[in-house]
């Protein structure tokens, strides 16, 4: 048997309509199937290869990572190099209080931490979300996410959850003293790449600081450089209680983090003690391909190089079909008329060799988030390749 038959007798899938696309091995912006055909990546393995594939320095430090040690014991134990410099250069990006890094294994994993942090720490219980927001797909991360159809077949979810408009300003009254915490996307994702407005973020943080509410920023998509700042939140004035990352942050390894200040997350200590505990969080070789990608988004300038990219390809993507484009630096939704538009244009451009894809909550809009290593001139071919789609299937 083959490995595409191999894959649909023994991974479990999630549609009935997989994309079966075979990668052999992949570099940069593209990835290559057994036969050589190439494939731009313009969804960055959703969110993950900010650096690209397979980064040289990332490489290198996961293989010098690797000579060294993998695991040795649950974290929070042994002091292991990897762990502490990528806590301090996580710290070194953000203001204070934001010092203290908890690593874990990914995104939701992240969330679930910070939702536990926070009720911890103010001994509430009700946790506000947006409509239409996305954490993740465990019990606890779900219990916060913002549609019902992903939903709903798992309930009973936690209790005491509510949902907010998304920069909707009447609705933040209903913030009060029984609410723990909100958790926002800074930018909406899989809603379709909705950005909100400066005065509306601050009005949130404003109400949380008058009921004593806890704000926690989910920067897993808009974490580490992919707004054209390093972290999504440094656009709009505020800051979060709790920060949560993953996604870009690893270079293409499995890691997450949520952050906060040292006396925030001291109650993990106490009462009980390991309060929140992981055996695989921060991974010695995902913490080095972590601090990597960190040191190359730095060292690269590639954050300055996002607002011209991102205004490339809007430059370039112009076709009656398109309805408009929604973006935050190059996290980017094309909009169309409909999904029936949509589908067959993404179809054609993967025959073509541009990979893209749609969102969760919008399947009219087509997801463009590429590595942001890409160059100019790698922007102009997938452009031409996405418009010669729409083209053929108009």
């Amino acid at each position: 048997m083959n490995n595409r038959q191999l894959f649909l007798q023994h991974l479990a899938q999630t549609t009935d309509f997989p994309l079966m696309i075979e990668i052999d091995h992949a570099e940069g912006i593209y990835m290559y199937g057994p036969e050589g055909k190439s494939y731009m990546d313009l969804i960055s393995g959703i969110g993950v290869s900010n650096v690209g594939h397979r980064h040289p320095k990332v490489v290198q430090a996961i293989k010098d990572q690797a000579d060294k040690y993998l695991h040795l014991m649950v974290y929070g134990e042994y002091v292991q190099s990897p762990q502490v410099q990528l806590a301090k250069a996580l710290a070194e990006t953000l203001p204070a209080p934001l010092d203290t890094a908890y690593l874990v294994n990914s995104g939701s994993e992240a969330v679930e931490g910070a939702l536990k942090l926070a009720k911890r720490y103010t001994g509430r219980t009700e946790l506000i979300s947006c409509f239409n927001a996305y954490h993740g797909s465990s019990h606890g991360s779900l219990s916060v996410g913002g549609n019902e159809i992903f939903k709903q077949v798992y309930r009973p979810l936690l209790p005491d959850t509510n949902r907010i408009v998304y920069g909707g300003f009447a609705d933040l009254a209903k913030i009060t003293t029984r609410t723990a915490a909100v958790i926002v996307e800074t930018v909406q994702g899989e809603a379709g790449i909705m950005v909100s407005c400066a005065n509306y973020l601050q009005a949130l943080r404003k109400r949380c600081d008058e009921t004593g509410t806890l704000l926690i920023l989910d920067e897993i998509q808009t974490g580490f450089g992919r707004t054209g700042k390093f972290w999504g939140f440094e656009h709009y004035g505020i800051m979060p209680d709790i920060l949560v990352c993953a996604k870009g942050m690893g270079g293409g390894m499995p890691i997450g983090a949520f952050i906060s200040s040292q006396k925030m997350m001291a109650v993990f200590k106490n009462n009980p003690i390991l309060g929140h505990i992981t055996t695989f969080g921060g991974h010695p070789v995902s913490a080095a391909a972590s601090l990597a990608t960190l040191r190359v988004i730095q060292e690269e300038k590639l954050v300055e190089q996002v607002a011209q990219k991102a205004e490339l390809f809007k430059a370039l993507l112009v076709h009656p079909k398109i309805k408009g484009i929604r973006n935050k630096g190059l996290m980017m939704a094309v909009a169309f008329e409909s999904f029936e538009v949509l589908k067959p244009i993404i179809d054609r451009a993967i025959e073509l060799g541009v990979i893209t894809d749609w969102f969760l909550f919008c399947d009219n809009a087509m997801r463009i988030a590429p590595p942001l290593i890409i160059t100019e001139e790698e922007i102009k071919k997938a452009c031409k390749i996405i418009l010669q789609a729409i083209e053929e299937q108009a």
